[in-house]
């Protein structure tokens, strides 16, 4: 079976919708494993959120693009979580579910705690920032 096919099979076949493309490298070398993603994002059935970092995708009601099935909101932590880091809830949005301010967070904002992250994570505008705890 092409190397084409056993990634779509298994992409079909996991529930997640993030994809780290280390969970790929048992199927190939890493030149395969990046010009099979390229094609697939090409084609519209996986969108890059990040370096190494995508997301099953869907076409857009609106452009009939290829867009996340899920929002980056969602989609962000568990990719962050694949990788290894720990995430908390941020200041603003701990404030806000507890009732200390009425003020409703805006944006994508995790925390990191100690760690300091540099990888962007988002589609289009959306994008992820980080905080961390000192």
């Amino acid at each position: 079976m092409p190397l084409k096919d056993r990634i779509k099979r298994s992409i079909t076949q996991r529930g997640d919708d993030v994809f780290v493309r280390t969970e790929f490298a048992k199927f190939g070398s890493p030149a395969q494993i990046s010009r099979v993603l390229r094609e697939l994002v090409a084609t519209g059935r996986l969108v890059k959120l990040g370096v190494g970092i995508y997301a099953k995708a869907k076409p857009s009601v609106l452009t009939g693009k290829a867009i996340p099935v899920r929002p980056v909101d969602v989609l962000a932590p568990v990719a962050l979580q694949k990788l290894g880091v720990t995430i908390n809830q941020s200041r603003l949005g701990s404030a806000y579910n507890t009732g200390q301010t009425t003020q409703v967070p805006v944006g994508m904002v995790i925390n990191t705690g100690k760690r300091r992250i540099s990888r962007r994570i988002g589609f289009g505008e959306r994008v992820v920032t980080y905080e961390t705890t000192s």
